[in-house]
């Protein structure tokens, strides 16, 4: 018998060699509130059909769980996959990207335009209710996903059957004698994660059309099995689409594609068209500021972490000054409350990401003052003390000065609602890849700036990858709180993406994911990135120099001309 531990029970049992996880789940009886999806084994991801053949540490987990709630969604898009597959061969289902309402899908001709552009098929309500029902068949027959190791070749074979040529070029290049594939009723893909064990588990989600394809939602993490209906996001939907002409430009479909570009010794094209793409956001940015001047005083930046917000700030207040005008740089954190009057989160430590944490009526008074012309004298928040200062900064505006104030309410309403309307303009910035790894698994821009955040804190913060990767979960919730519910409000969004710098990130922070303990808490986190850059052609030492000092990748890698 094979002692195992379980971190749900708090105790260890005992089980048969061979036995999976699913069998040693029902042996035990666990009870719990949502359905069990996955498993962490020694800190490892694994999927409920996993043997166990030696002593283990155990941990089931749910959709409340940030990898249950992944294992549902790739379970859910098979399905979803198998189904178009089945109704309509003649085209190519393309998982594009990740909105709040859900993930974004068109079904495409297999034949592009003849200048690249791929033809999207716009599907009927009818049609896309019958996908539904389908899908929906599906999950009540409660059919088994099940995987198995081919060579690579093989799989490559039957990526290409079924018209994958992004998945096909991906794991070619990649190396590697033998690949995982996956089947449901008969139908074979590749997964870049685990699955769920049958398809009965996958019962919330609904399809809507959006654009020229259509969502496919599922529940929040905070809320399962409850599909919420949100407000739709056109601005950045308008984004995403952007960032993926931006790829067509590059020539760049997917990481295969991103990766045949690096091998083919052409980075240092990539790199220069990517930044002159940027070159042309901001300047444009600028212009629309500037077409405003007479009525606009105040530029206010939102972002998600590690989204480049200060660079977006430095490089628009570089081309406001081309256009004569004169940015000034004004800190929200010098508008903090002072420490007693800072509230407090469900745990009684101070949450400076609170809204109420600002003091919202002495920041709308002195901007207020400022539109009029009048001087003030501006705070300077002491963070030892926990007190506002005053230091003798006097302001007065001229007639060309622009006030820029970059901070993560900067969108709220609330925080601009005693000011007029017409003296200041929005600006949501964020690194809104639209990249994928293949047709129908995209990258997560969470996992985007969860990179640039590891590799800034390890350069320049003194902050290691593990208490980067431990804080993470709180900082996503303080965005989900105080920043996405607002981006919608931005008179425009910059996207800070680059479309090399996943090559770039992968050589600077693999080695430190590397060095996180097998034991550690975020040892979970770190070997799923790790798999993910697996797939990655990483940029070197050599390359990396071809990326000029203003470029926003260098706020996170170092080198930048910016004082940060």
């Amino acid at each position: 018998m094979i002692e195992v531990y379980c971190e749900n029970l708090k105790k260890s049992v005992q089980c048969e060699p061979g036995t999976t996880l699913s069998q040693l789940l029902k042996k035990i009886n666990l009870s719990n509130k949502w359905p069990i999806l996955a498993a962490i084994v020694d800190n490892q991801l694994k999927e409920l059909l996993f043997p166990i053949y030696m002593p283990h540490r155990v941990q089931f987990i749910d959709y409340t769980h940030r990898d249950g709630q992944r294992c549902y969604s790739r379970s859910l898009i098979f399905v979803l996959q198998r189904v178009v597959a089945k109704l309509y061969p003649q085209y190519l289902l393309i998982v594009d990207y990740n909105l709040q309402n859900g993930m974004y899908c068109e079904l495409r001709e297999l034949e592009p335009e003849e200048d690249g552009t791929p033809k999207v098929v716009t599907l009927s309500e009818e049609e896309i209710d019958l996908i539904c029902e389908e899908m929906l068949k599906l999950i009540e027959a409660d059919l088994p996903f099940t995987r198995e190791k081919i060579h690579t070749e093989d799989a490559v074979k039957i990526f290409r059957q079924h018209h994958q040529e992004q998945k096909a070029v991906l794991h070619e290049l990649r190396g590697k004698f033998f690949t995982t594939v996956y089947y449901l009723d008969g139908y074979a893909d590749h997964f870049y994660g685990p699955l769920t064990e049958s398809t009965g588990v996958l019962k919330t989600f609904f399809l809507e059309s959006f654009s020229r394809g259509f969502l496919l939602n599922i529940p929040p993490i905070t809320y399962p099995y409850k599909v919420q209906k949100t407000p739709y996001q056109y601005k950045l939907f308008d984004v995403f689409k952007e960032h993926s002409q931006w790829c067509s430009i590059l020539g760049v479909k997917g990481v295969g594609t991103l990766n045949s570009t690096i091998l083919a010794n052409k980075s240092r094209d990539m790199i220069q068209i990517a930044e002159g793409l940027h070159e042309r956001k901001y300047a444009d940015i600028a212009d629309k500021i500037y077409e405003r001047r007479g009525d606009v005083r105040l530029v206010l930046i939102a972002g998600p972490s590690s989204s480049g917000k200060t660079t977006t700030s430095k490089r628009v207040a570089l081309q406001c000054r081309v256009l004569g005008m004169n940015p000034i740089i004004i800190e929200m954190d010098n508008y903090f409350v002072d420490r007693e009057r800072t509230p407090r989160d469900e745990n009684g430590n101070y949450d400076f990401e609170s809204f109420q944490a600002l003091d919202v009526d002495f920041l709308s008074l002195q901007m207020n003052q400022l539109f009029e012309g009048k001087a003030v004298q501006l705070p300077k928040f002491n963070f030892t003390e926990g007190k506002r200062t005053f230091n003798g900064n006097i302001l007065q505006m001229n007639e060309n000065d622009i006030l820029i104030m970059e901070g993560i309410h900067a969108l709220n309403p609330n925080l601009t609602k005693d000011m007029p309307s017409n003296k200041y303009y929005k600006i949501y910035a964020s690194a809104l890849t639209s990249l994928s790894l293949d047709e129908n698994n995209n990258i997560s821009t969470s996992d985007n700036r969860l990179l640039r955040r590891i590799v800034r804190d390890a350069n320049f913060r003194g902050v290691s990858p593990e208490e980067t990767i431990l804080r993470w979960p709180s900082v996503r919730r303080g965005e989900i709180e105080n920043i996405f519910p607002y981006q919608e409000n931005a008179d425009v969004m910059f996207n800070s993406a680059l479309i090399y710098e996943l090559p770039v990130l992968k050589y600077y922070v693999e080695p430190s994911l590397r060095r996180i303990h097998p034991n550690s808490p975020a040892s979970v986190e770190s070997i799923r990135l790790l798999k993910f850059l697996s797939y990655v052609q990483e940029m070197q030492p050599s390359e990396i120099a071809f990326i000029p000092p203003t470029s926003v990748i260098r706020e996170f890698i170092g080198g930048s001309s910016f004082i940060y």
